[in-house]
């Protein structure tokens, strides 16, 4: 048993790489990648600890992922630290070594730190949160994942978006799910003149009651905007969840809405413009004043 634990010493101790200050043996590798296995396991675990469903229930995913991201980044770093010791490299050393390149760096990386620290805000404070739904310069997304630099959003046309994260904290930023699961939406319609509005209001409630992702509390409501130059202005105000594909849910309504009116003989007018053309004769004043010029002197006929 002695000579097996000797041979194994041995063999561990077998040196790969051996520089002035540096040397790499088999244990090194070992050691890296026992911290390596260790890591992903330790990882693993707390993953299925953090996303179990009660606390799911509790939390929310979106905060779910954000607390995942943060210990996993505090795990990997501390993995890296102990790898780095174990190969006999002094982070301390290496850190105020390196100061004044990081500083050379920092000019030029700027965006990418800037970047960095926003996705550190975006995952502690969770205004963003994985699986909420958002606006940005124009665009409608959920968002996917929140990395440290950049975050993953997918659009209405299943496109993937990768969004500096500088962006969510500089810029304005519309979340449509941060605080409440139904969001108001609208559908404005024109009406011709003489049509009975009563009977219109009720045909637009029956359009979004027909329809499966139309919210039943809170409940929809017509709107009596205007009196339009060629109609009478409403809206359909109704409350919806589906805020991702709320244009599809627009669209079909829409569909219902023509339908019905149809049925009820209820007419949605063209634009109309009245053109009033009024022709005068020139009076013979007026005749005599255009052969003449401003200075009074008459114009010459041409012949």
């Amino acid at each position: 048993m002695v000579e097996i634990m000797k041979k194994i010493q041995e063999i561990l101790e077998f040196k790969i790489i051996e520089l002035d200050s540096f040397s790499l043996s088999i244990y090194h590798i070992v050691l890296v990648l026992a911290v390596i296995l260790i890591t992903r396991f330790l990882l693993w675990g707390i993953k299925k600890m953090i996303h179990r469903e009660g606390l799911k229930q509790k939390v929310g995913e979106g905060r779910q992922h954000a607390l995942f991201q943060i210990v996993k980044y505090f795990i990997i770093v501390i993995a890296v630290v102990i790898v780095m010791e174990s190969l006999g490299v002094k982070v301390t050393i290496l850190l105020a070594g390196s100061a004044a390149l990081l500083v050379g760096l920092g000019f030029g990386l700027q965006q990418i730190f800037n970047d960095f620290i926003s996705g550190l805000i975006l995952l502690f404070e969770g205004t963003i949160k994985v699986g909420e739904v958002i606006e940005i310069e124009g665009i409608v997304g959920r968002v996917i994942r929140i990395g440290l630099r950049t975050s993953e959003i997918e659009t209405r046309d299943n496109i993937m978006m990768l969004i500096p994260n500088s962006k969510f904290t500089s810029e304005k930023v519309i979340n449509w799910t941060h605080t409440r699961k139904y969001t108001r939406f609208k559908i404005s319609i024109g009406v011709a003149y003489g049509s009975d509005s009563k009977l219109v209001k009720k045909v637009l409630l029956e359009c979004a009651a027909n329809h499966n992702f139309v919210a039943s509390k809170p409940e929809p409501t017509v709107r009596f905007n205007d009196f339009g130059d060629s109609a009478l202005l409403f809206e359909l105000l109704f409350y919806s969840d589906n805020m991702f594909r709320i244009e599809k849910v627009k669209s079909d309504i829409r569909f219902i809405i023509d339908r019905k009116f149809r049925d009820h003989g209820i007419h949605i007018p063209f634009p109309q413009r009245d053109l009033h053309i009024i022709s005068e004769s020139i009076s013979e004043k007026d005749s005599v004043k255009q052969n003449f010029d401003d200075s009074g002197t008459k114009k010459k006929e041409s012949s």
